[in-house]
């Protein structure tokens, strides 16, 4: 069945997780500061206000998981 297997690729990327984000604790934060600041008070998060930082941690998972598969 496709389906199980879709299943255990899907764990096992979230397995690797932990490590993924440990590997790009910097980017992480500075995605998680951007948000933290754009959201003061009851400001709600907008699209694009953290692109770049976002960007920047979407690089590094892919880069640690490419790492991590080999």
């Amino acid at each position: 069945m496709s389906g199980a297997n879709a299943w255990t690729r899907s764990r096992e990327r979230m397995r690797l997780f932990p490590e993924l984000l440990a590997q790009c604790a910097a980017e992480a934060t500075a995605y998680g500061k951007c948000v933290t600041a754009t959201t003061v008070g009851k400001q709600e998060l907008k699209k694009d206000l953290c692109q770049k930082e976002f960007e920047s941690l979407k690089t590094c998972f892919t880069k640690a998981a490419k790492k991590a598969g080999k």
